[in-house]
């Protein structure tokens, strides 16, 4: 298997229906919200422990993953690692050579930055936030005789655009190849779709609605940058009255733009799309003149 032979760049949307797409602990577990934009963000380590998860119930070895001893505490980063040199590590953890990782332990210090990377993911629109009142049905202290009121909160609906980077560069060092980088998409892709850390209360809800990978011409260190932020939501509606994709147009002429910029240095663009999502201009006439592959997960 050879090590990552191109640069990537990622664009990955999907969408959130009455769920907490990244709830924020310090703030009663409410959607990160931009008050002044009206839209909802979700952190990258979101995106990478959605593929964590997904890559561990595909079965492969992940490292950053919740493990515990017989007596139900957590393992440390220290009691996981063992024996395990750095070669071993690499050899055996997919997420560390995707993602990368710190370890200061026993006094031999590594520090791998990740091959792949992903900014924070935005919603495309403004959103509807919902606090839902309800009531627990054991009360939280002796003598109650009724269950404790809580307030859940979600958003009615948003479609959440994420880009990212595979650094062909960077995957030298953590030993990330080719196939590294498919078996990632593949998580991103049905991680979003029906991983089971998706599949709780208050994040059911989730659905993987298109997925391009840019693919550079070897030797390229070019970098488009921001894909998430050109491409548009067309709708009649309001943007908080949206409630799924029969209620807009997903508008790429903004990134086929940006992206036929660089058309001498990009070898081809892979996809897939959710048939649900409505896009205009289709992939294919968005992109001409750019050898166009579909993906099939």
């Amino acid at each position: 298997m050879s090590i990552l032979s191109r640069r990537h760049e990622i664009l990955f949307l999907y969408d959130v229906s009455m769920a907490n797409p990244n709830g924020d602990p310090l703030d009663e577990n409410r959607p990160r919200y931009d008050e002044e934009t009206g839209r909802v963000f979700v952190r990258d380590a979101r995106i990478k422990r959605t593929i964590r998860d997904t890559l561990a119930e595909m079965g492969y070895n992940v490292f950053i993953i919740e493990e515990r001893k017989d007596n139900g505490e957590l393992k440390t980063k220290e009691e996981k690692v063992g024996n395990l040199d750095r070669d071993r590590i690499l050899d055996t953890y997919i997420d560390i050579r995707l993602f990368g990782g710190t370890f200061a332990v026993k006094k031999n210090p590594w520090n791998w930055t990740g091959p792949v990377q992903f900014a924070y993911g935005v919603s495309l629109h403004r959103v509807k936030m919902l606090n839902i009142k309800g009531t627990t049905v054991m009360p939280s202290k002796e003598g109650k005789k009724q269950g404790t009121m809580l307030d859940d909160y979600r958003i009615a609906y948003g479609l959440i655009a994420v880009y990212g980077v595979a650094n062909q560069n960077a995957a030298e060092h953590t030993r990330m190849t080719d196939e590294d980088f498919e078996i990632m998409l593949k998580a991103l892709w049905i991680g979003h779709r029906g991983g089971s850390v998706l599949l709780t209360g208050s994040k059911i809800g989730h659905t993987s609605r298109l997925l391009i990978d840019v693919v550079h011409k070897e030797g390229s260190l070019d970098l488009i940058g921001g894909l998430h932020r050109a491409v548009d939501v067309v709708s009649d509606k309001n943007d908080e009255e949206i409630r799924g994709p029969e209620d807009y147009k997903l508008s790429l002429e903004r990134l086929a733009q940006k992206i036929l910029r660089f058309k001498d240095k990009v070898e081809k663009i892979r996809y897939i799309a959710d048939e649900e999502l409505r896009v205009e201009p289709s992939i294919e006439e968005a992109f001409q003149g750019i050898t166009v592959e579909k993906l099939e997960f």
